[in-house]
């Protein structure tokens, strides 16, 4: 895995009751447009419609922050990917979290 786009705080823990919006930091590179964000599980199939709930990726300034991932299952582990457009180039930043009962 990428440490580059791969977030420090990764891996994130999150109680299966929880829902919890996300921020993606990108000021190491430029100011984000066009955000997309998608939760995949540990074998890559999208489960955004299942995890992903309100409103759509906002962005202010250098941040992205994703809608609520919620419903997760214990000890299943999800990929959170924040892609963005950036000074015309198309870049991805991701985030393990790992629900918990």
């Amino acid at each position: 895995m990428s440490k580059i786009r791969t977030v420090k705080e990764s891996p994130r823990h999150q109680g299966v009751d929880e829902e919890i919006t996300y921020r993606f930091d990108w000021t190491d590179v430029g100011i984000p447009s066009a955000p997309a964000v998608v939760i995949k599980d540990h074998l890559g199939v999208d489960v955004s419609l299942l995890c992903l709930t309100g409103a759509a990726a906002v962005v202010a300034t250098y941040y992205v922050t994703t809608p609520e991932v919620a419903d997760l299952v214990d000890g299943e582990e999800y990929r959170l990917e924040c892609k963005a457009t950036v000074g015309g180039n198309i870049l991805e930043r991701m985030c393990i979290i790992i629900g918990e009962a």
